[in-house]
């Protein structure tokens, strides 16, 4: 944040009454003895509705929650996010995602005019007036590209696109030589496109992959000049792009006020566009527009991402949780797990301070997940019955997405039943079945699973990260810690593909180079 409180949060005083609070014991529940609790900890937000009366709060701990908030200068940070600030301190850049999501006639020109290309492009995929060499339409669409430029595409083209959609969308991040050859496998390189999304258009594993797919088509085609048609890229990196062999035409721009995280909602959404089409991209912006508005505008004591930051904080730093679980009860959202790790661990794994003092406290918790019922099948043991604290999220939506009526309510059925297990617990008199409950979690239940629902679901969480950061004191736009085992990579590929002399002093790796070496 460009603006910290004078004190470190240990220091403030609504944080000083939430230790005293949780020393004290506070924070059990008994949701058999509350009546009215669904009603004061539940709240509706357009197409979605968040349900946290199974955390361990009462309206003391809440309006606490909220002193802290504002000691920590939530609204002075939200402001400064809107405006344009420099947020992202250690970079000395704003985050303006939010500004890819305003309505035509709201936006910037520069941002409306590159949404206005993209989607046409996209239409013209779509419809099969866009043609490859040899004049035929584009079958399928392989998305290139690795973290944000990625999970986002991917959790919203599985959730929202039909089964058997044309052009068929695949996507291609691991570095893993198996996914390259999975994804381009059984193609016609004259009915596939190509889309490269890397900010730098550097990125290891977009940049291998990209050269992987070029050569691929390449020795089919045995034509460079056809790179222009079946090649396109989304990246701030236009003239590497353009060496690459794309056409200016089919480089669509990003800004360096987008994280990859957040991206999204930029062109690095084309094959979501692609799946499903102008208007419903357009209705999954509006979904996270609105959260935006709702996060600028409402009062602390009704924020939801600064309500769910508030819980998090309150979890981790109060009650020892050290995970979080996603569990999503919709096949649809199966990503949604892989998807909300990054947005949460890149952005809040953090042990410094925006001022470059040590943070001193937990930060992010670590965030894993799964489809469910499976997971019950799986980890729910541990969660009943183990020994670690954990909070959970439990993600469902009221209306299917199919006609067996029977399976969906018995879908709900468990997720509503693993969240009341969490809560309550069970005193069997038998220590074998005995379960602890009061495990804190929350429930967001959408109306369907619609692009505007997904919109306003992912903007909720990505507010809700950048809360609990400005109450952490940390930055949570930049992403160092990713960088250090990158450039370890580097002299270790190049002792393993050409022979080069070791130089490592970490004995460990030297030995473990020198084994795969023989054993080649």
């Amino acid at each position: 944040m460009s603006a910290l409180p004078s004190k470190p949060p240990q220091e403030l005083a609504a944080w000083r009454r939430l230790a005293e609070i949780a020393a004290q014991g506070g924070g059990e529940i008994d949701g058999s003895a509350d009546q009215r609790r669904f009603q004061r900890f539940s709240q509706q937000l357009g197409p979605l509705l968040v349900d946290y009366s199974k955390q361990r709060i009462d309206d003391d701990i809440r309006n606490v929650l909220v002193e802290l908030a504002q000691q920590s200068g939530i609204e002075q940070a939200i402001d400064e996010l809107f405006t344009g600030a420099p947020v992202n301190n250690t970079e000395d850049r704003a985050a303006l995602h939010m500004e890819l999501r305003r309505p035509p006639g709201e936006c910037r020109t520069e941002i409306f005019a590159a949404r206005e290309r993209f989607l046409h492009f996209a239409e013209r995929i779509r419809n099969g007036e866009y043609r490859g060499i040899g004049g035929k339409p584009i079958a399928t669409v392989v998305h290139i590209g690795i973290g944000g430029s990625h999970l986002g595409p991917e959790l919203a083209t599985q959730a929202l696109a039909p089964a058997h959609s044309t052009p068929q969308i695949r996507f291609l991040a691991n570095i893993d030589g198996a996914a390259a050859s999975s994804a381009l496998a059984e193609l016609d390189p004259a009915t596939t496109l190509i889309a490269i999304a890397s900010k730098s258009f550097a990125t290891l594993e977009a940049r291998i992959n990209a050269e992987t797919a070029k050569s691929w088509f390449l020795e089919r085609t045995c034509d460079a000049t056809a790179l222009a048609r079946h090649f396109v890229a989304i990246t701030a990196n236009v003239d590497a792009a353009r060496q690459f062999g794309l056409a200016a035409e089919n480089c669509f721009p990003l800004w360096d006020w987008v994280g990859g995280r957040f991206s999204l909602w930029s062109a690095v959404g084309l094959p979501v566009a692609i799946a499903l089409g102008r208007e419903s991209f357009e209705e999954l912006l509006a979904g996270a527009h609105s959260v935006d508005m709702h996060f600028r505008t409402a009062p602390l004591e009704n924020n939801l991402p600064v309500l769910l930051a508030l819980l998090q904080v309150w979890n981790t730093n109060f009650l020892g949780t050290a995970t979080h679980a996603v569990l999503a009860y919709d096949r649809r959202l199966r990503r949604l797990p892989d998807y909300l790790q990054q947005l949460e661990m890149e952005s809040n794994g953090k042990s410094v301070r925006c001022d470059g003092t040590g943070a001193a406290l937990h930060t992010a918790p670590v965030i894993w997940g799964g489809e469910e019922t499976n997971g019950q099948h799986a980890f729910h043991q541990l969660l009943h019955q183990g020994t670690r604290l954990y909070s959970a999220d439990l993600i469902a939506c009221t209306t299917p997405g199919h006609s067996l009526r029977h399976h969906h309510d018995w879908l709900l059925a468990n997720c509503l039943a693993q969240s009341q297990a969490m809560m309550q617990g069970f005193d069997a008199g038998d220590a074998h079945r005995h379960v602890a409950g009061n495990r804190p979690c929350t429930t967001i239940l959408l109306d369907k699973l619609t692009p505007r629902a997904l919109g306003a679901l992912l903007a909720l969480y990505e507010h809700k990260v950048f809360c609990a950061g400005a109450i952490w004191q940390i930055n949570p736009f930049d992403q160092f810690g990713v960088e250090l085992g990158k450039e370890l990579a580097v002299p270790i590929y190049h002792q393993l593909a050409a022979g080069a002399e070791s130089s490592e002093r970490d004995f460990s790796t030297r030995g473990m180079v020198e084994a795969i070496r023989w054993r080649r």
